[in-house]
């Protein structure tokens, strides 16, 4: 299985690189995670931008990827549930694709169209920080089914 994170964002900040890499190198011999960035559109209006956006972020999923969007109206998860998930999404998808909105959000046919929606938190989080989040949570989720200590609740 191979899951990438495909982010609306400008090139993220150093210390969102360091901790993103962090966490990928911990997984780099265990699971694929790909992470591509795709630059906001500026557009007269914020229907137009999301929607050239969401264009940007199909051309990028494989075809017949199993995908997440990120939203903060999405399912909360818990690590046991996220493990439970992604042990199913390792037994049944060769790819999974993780949508991060841009400032703006993710267009409403992402959403619609995504095979689930996840919530990293009932609050809102800055893209860049949803992305450090969301490589963490999938290092703890993966620690837990190969019984690594990293998690210890």
């Amino acid at each position: 299985m191979r899951i990438q994170i495909l982010c609306v964002s400008k090139r993220p900040r150093d210390w969102v690189t360091q901790a993103t890499n962090e966490y990928l190198r911990r997984l780099q011999s265990q699971l694929e995670i790909v992470v591509k960035e795709i630059a906001p559109v500026k557009q007269a209006s914020k229907s137009a931008q999301i929607e050239k956006e969401a264009d940007r972020l199909r051309r990028l999923c494989p075809q017949r990827a199993f995908t997440v969007a990120l939203d903060e109206r999405g399912e909360h998860w818990s690590t046991i549930e996220l493990a439970d998930k992604l042990n199913r999404w390792r037994a049944e998808h060769d790819d999974v694709v993780c949508f991060i909105g841009g400032a703006e959000g993710l267009a409403p046919q992402i959403v619609a169209s995504a095979n689930c929606r996840w919530s990293l938190s009932r609050l809102t989080l800055p893209h860049q920080l949803a992305r450090i989040l969301l490589v963490e949570q999938l290092y703890r989720g993966w620690s837990l089914l190969h019984n690594h200590p990293y998690h210890r609740a």
